[in-house]
């Protein structure tokens, strides 16, 4: 067993910093060890600073983001070039969420019991491998030397290159070649080779340079800015794109300096788009952004809705999921698409809710929508059920997730003592939302003027999503105004409101701040503003969801950080 703290007491002075309570992440910012990596060589791996660039533009962050579970599931994977992921994962200590999305640097901590998972994981992978000679024989080059010492020079210098995402410094190599020449010890009984690779394994995958990704940078700050190496940025981008480590041919290119430019970076990132993994990544962004989970496990009333049944849920996540994809990628859509386009993905259940007559059986086809009931994401039926009662629309929660998920609108939180909305005498959902939240009650402030009337352009649509002109007999009022562009817009339902969205700043710019938050795995901060108006009127202009990607990983906060002590 090769642990951690073993791992890192092989160096005096991560032995000394330990044992006075300093974290991994800590030990790396200060330099503690060679481990944190020598300058960059003359070898192309040196980053750039754009020019014109200043340290104002860029945002503090994380010097060291540790991965996510799902990262370090497929990471181990690629690394030991494993058939599937691991799955050991499953039994660590649960990452909490930290805003919308699960990249989230703040909330992705090495906890003592998370340090334990890792130690055990390590354990388990290395034995596993080293008992399995197809493994074994998978994870080793074609061209290792058979003389045993430069058989094990070359094991350490070329998986330590992929486990850290980088070439090993030579103090690090001298190190992890000692251990790797201590395995028969650690491990008596198995062949010299074999207990030397399952030692440097263990402590490999242990080491803070394997779970965190760390950014020290390449060489001392210009105007401000310490710009990135090519072997961090070429991470960067895999973790972006794959949510993986970077491939052996992305390793090549970083070395080769290949990604020593904003040009170079962007012509790689859009080789990387064209990757199955990269719709697979930009399709865990929507599903978070739009709340895809909240559509599974509803209950309605089968007297009302017996056409509706729980496992309606993955048919319309599915739904959601082909949207998506079919307006980035098939169509190089943007957020004006997503908002507008009545293009969807229905099998048999959906078609008989959105009223599309054919033959469906179990499989998406693709149909058009009727122009006057539906338009894009917000009029699909997954949106629309989840955010629903039993029985009736839930006009208050489908309009706080339009200000907040599609507007970045700030609302106040609910007062402690807030309720559901009581029973009443009244003829129509939107008459009692607004008996008990609009003008002239206690919740007038944020319901009556940015909740209430988002909410209510959507009464057109029932508890299931379903589109209806009535509503207990009256005729259905989904008209209202919402403010746009520093004034009030009118709208006469769901449709028109919509369309109003889709060519609106706020919507744009709010779409382009996810997207700033996503791709550099923290919330967004003063410094980004500038540049998420920027993304904003690019996206509002027609400039697609992939362009937005591509200006962001090619943009000097991508490609470069603050000096530790500016932050």
């Amino acid at each position: 067993m090769v642990s951690l703290a073993y791992r890192l007491a092989s160096f005096p002075r991560w032995r000394r910093a330990l044992g006075a309570g300093v974290s991994a992440a800590a030990l790396l910012l200060a330099g503690c060890t060679g481990i944190a990596g020598d300058p960059p060589g003359e070898d192309g791996t040196g980053g750039v600073v754009p020019g014109g660039s200043t340290e104002a533009q860029v945002a503090e962050r994380s010097m060291f983001p540790r991965l996510s579970h799902a990262q370090w599931e497929n990471t181990v994977r690629d690394l030991l070039r494993l058939d599937g992921r691991p799955g050991l994962s499953d039994s660590f200590t649960t990452d909490p969420l930290g805003g919308v999305f699960d990249n989230n640097e703040a909330a992705l901590q090495v906890t003592p019991g998370l340090w334990g998972d890792y130690q055990r994981a390590a354990e388990e992978l290395a034995a596993m491998v080293v008992a399995d000679e197809g493994k074994l024989g998978r994870l080793l080059p074609a061209d290792l030397p058979a003389e045993p010492e430069a058989r094990a020079e070359a094991f350490v210098e070329r998986f330590g290159e992929r486990a850290f995402r980088r070439p090993l410094t030579a103090e690090e190599r001298a190190s992890y070649l000692a251990l790797f020449r201590r395995g028969a010890e650690l491990y008596e009984g198995e062949a010299p080779f074999a207990a030397g690779v399952r030692a440097a394994l263990e402590a490999l995958l242990q080491s803070p340079h394997f779970v965190y990704r760390v950014e020290i940078g390449a060489g001392p700050a210009r105007d401000g800015l310490i710009p990135l190496s090519g072997y961090e940025i070429a991470t960067k981008l895999s973790y972006l794109f794959w949510n993986t480590m970077p491939s052996d041919d992305l390793l090549v290119a970083a070395k080769a300096g290949e990604l020593s430019s904003p040009e170079g970076v962007r012509a790689t990132a859009e080789r990387m788009l064209e990757d199955p993994r990269a719709r697979d990544v930009v399709g865990a962004f929507h599903r978070q952004l739009y709340d895809y989970e909240t559509y599974h496990d509803l209950n309605k009333d089968q007297a009302l809705f017996p056409e509706f049944v729980p496992e309606m849920g993955e048919a319309m996540q599915r739904e959601a999921e082909l949207f998506v994809d079919h307006v980035v990628f098939d169509r190089e859509g943007g957020l004006t698409d997503l908002l507008t386009s009545r293009t969807a993905f229905v099998d048999g259940r959906l078609a008989a809710v959105y009223g599309v007559e054919g033959e469906f059986a179990n499989d998406f086809r693709q149909v058009e929508l009727d122009a006057a009931e539906r338009s894009g994401l917000l009029t699909r039926l997954g949106f629309l059920a989840a955010k629903a009662t039993a029985r009736q629309p839930d006009s208050i929660h489908r309009g706080v997730f339009v200000n907040l998920r599609i507007l970045c609108a700030s609302l106040p939180p609910p007062p402690d003592n807030a309720t559901g909305l009581p029973p009443g005498e009244h003829a129509t959902n939107r008459e009692r939302v607004a008996a008990h939240t609009g003008k002239g009650t206690c919740g007038e402030a944020c319901h009556a003027t940015l909740i209430n009337p988002a909410g209510f352009a959507f009464e057109h649509y029932d508890a299931i999503g379903k589109y209806r002109t009535t509503d207990n007999g009256v005729p259905v009022d989904a008209a209202d105004a919402y403010p746009l562009g520093g004034q009030p817009r009118t709208y006469a339902d769901a449709v028109e409101f919509s369309r109003l969205l889709a060519e609106s700043s706020e919507a744009h710019a709010c779409y382009a701040k996810h997207w700033v938050e996503f791709a550099h795995g923290r919330d967004a901060r003063a410094k980004d503003q500038s540049f998420i108006k920027e993304l904003g009127e690019a996206s509002l202009g027609g400039a697609s969801t992939r362009e937005l990607i591509l200006r962001i990983v090619s943009s000097t906060p991508f490609l470069a950080r603050v000096p530790a002590e500016a932050q």
